[in-house]
């Protein structure tokens, strides 16, 4: 397949993302990394600053020192290429970083990196030919992609699996999923220019966040049937109370909540005697809206590193100077693992917070019902081990908050003395969601057996009430003392259905 007959941007139809280097959102990512749901379409200005940019790399080279094309690279920067070495470099450079190891990435994430690349390729920095531009986005509308492992990279670059990437492109490595783009040549600066950047660790945090961002979505509404399943108060929601100390996400976070409670701004106090909730009730607004904040940094993050010529060297066709290399440190991803980092500790506040709930449903002082939920028998242990279900995962998650940049290394004999781990944290923040959700769906287990004990029937007309419906028809009425496993399981499937609410 040649450029012109990938679909362009301004003539995509349904189904395509439209790429230029300069536009891709998290959700782009999300779309082509699925596979069969959507096909880059690439836009014509981004795929001739591409060409510029690869006819000024090989202006620049041959007038000058290049790092990576007439250089070695790491602490080889400053040994020369042969002339009579040069047309093999790039080649050998692929070959000897190509050494991933560990388990293999999985294919969505694999197309995720892909994704990210082209787009990256569009924005005209890397100064590589436009084969490669035309060989990823046939690999991503055939659905093919390499195989990678996920251990090659400390945030400075995933340079082992954009390695095995080249090799694929050259026809050494090896293509799953569809059909592969025919074999390439790649030339001396090609490799470089190829492997810089932090493509796979960007599609993995895009679709960590993805998937995050709907289990916070979907707290709020497991959070409001729990609210109601103790008889809380409203008034922690109040307009007021978040107009006085408003931090955006903690406002938010309290007008989602009177949403889907459908109560006004101004909410009734409670009639009841207790005057105040537990935290679990009352300081969700403070401690989900965090979560909110960090999820929204971290995509401002994402949004700019997915549209950046961060290439080492930037390649610039159209400077002033005439075209030029710049060599620099764009790759180190420190902006990435801290938000990374930052967005994990606030999602490990929100499910502390839930599992905090699930405890509180299981407390007759609070609902008024039996400990722990039960029903039968008087010494019946009800959702009890839900408590421990949700304390495991939530030591799960807790592991996983543990910041990546914690971490250092010091490589290449001392040239690159400091390292993001970037993509350590982008794993992590994928094992995140698993244990996140499994937390809170024992939640909604427990918050819908209270209520159907309370014979409580939100209003249908309200998004609650539409959460309880939703709930009740997959989750079984049977209360006596039995396995919850498929309870929780079925509540975990659920829990992206009600984010949608």
């Amino acid at each position: 397949m040649v450029l012109s007959q990938i679909p362009d941007a301004e003539t995509a139809a349904a189904g395509h993302v439209a790429l230029d280097g300069r536009r891709m959102t998290v959700a782009d990512v999300v779309a082509l990394a699925e596979g069969d749901q959507a096909a880059p379409a690439l836009d014509p200005a981004a795929v001739a600053r591409v060409e510029r940019s690869w006819l000024a790399a090989a202006q620049v080279a041959a007038t000058g020192r290049v790092y990576g094309r007439s250089t070695g690279v790491g602490a080889n920067r400053t040994l020369a290429v042969a002339a009579e070495d040069a047309e093999g470099h790039g080649l050998r450079l692929l070959r000897s970083h190509a050494g991933a190891v560990g388990d293999r990435v999985p294919a969505r994430e694999t197309r995720a990196m892909l994704a990210v690349r082209l787009n990256q390729l569009l924005a005209g920095g890397a100064g590589l030919r436009p084969d490669v531009v035309t060989a990823l986005a046939e690999a991503l509308r055939a659905g093919a992609y390499p195989v990678v492992h996920e251990y090659g990279a400390v945030g400075t670059g995933d340079l082992a699996a954009l390695a095995q990437t080249g090799l694929a492109l050259v026809g050494e490595h090896t293509w799953e999923g569809g059909p592969p783009p025919a074999p390439i040549g790649l030339g001396t600066g090609d490799a470089l220019a190829l492997i810089s950047s932090n493509a796979l660790t960007l599609g993995q945090a895009a679709l960590a966040l993805h998937e995050l961002r709907g289990l916070l979505r979907a707290t709020h509404a497991v959070a409001a049937l729990s609210l109601l399943a103790v008889g809380g108060s409203l008034e922690a929601y109040a307009a007021p109370v978040h107009a006085a100390r408003p931090h955006p996400g903690a406002v938010r976070s309290a007008a989602e909540m009177r949403r889907l409670l459908g109560v006004p701004d101004l909410p009734a106090p409670p009639s009841g005697s207790r005057i105040q909730d537990p935290y679990g009730f009352r300081c969700i607004p403070q401690i989900q809206g965090p979560a909110l904040d960090a999820a929204d940094a971290l995509e401002r993050v994402l949004e700019t590193e997915f549209n950046a010529a961060a290439e080492n060297p930037l390649i610039s066709a159209d400077g002033p100077g005439g075209p030029s290399a710049w060599h620099h440190g764009n790759f180190f991803a420190g902006h990435v693992a801290l938000a990374l980092d930052a967005f994990r500790l606030a999602l490990l506040q929100t499910a502390q917070l839930s599992a905090a709930r699930l405890s509180a449903l299981a407390d007759p002082g609070l609902t008024g019902l039996r400990p722990f939920l039960a029903d039968g028998p008087s010494a019946g242990s009800g959702v009890m081990i839900l408590e421990y279900a949700a304390g495991g995962a939530l030591a799960e998650l807790r592991t996983c908050a543990t910041p990546a940049t914690l971490g250092n290394a010091v490589l290449s004999r001392g040239v690159e003395e400091q390292a993001s781990f970037a993509s350590q944290a982008a794993r992590l923040t994928l094992r995140a969601a698993p244990a996140y959700r499994q937390v809170l769906a024992c939640e909604l287990v427990t918050a819908l057996r209270a209520l159907r004990q309370h014979a409580l029937l939100p209003d249908a007309d309200r998004p609650v009430g539409q959460a309880y419906a939703a709930a009740a028809e997959v989750l079984s009425m049977d209360m006596a003392d039995r396995p919850l496993t498929g309870d929780v399981a079925a509540a975990a499937a659920l829990l992206d259905a009600l984010g949608a609410l």
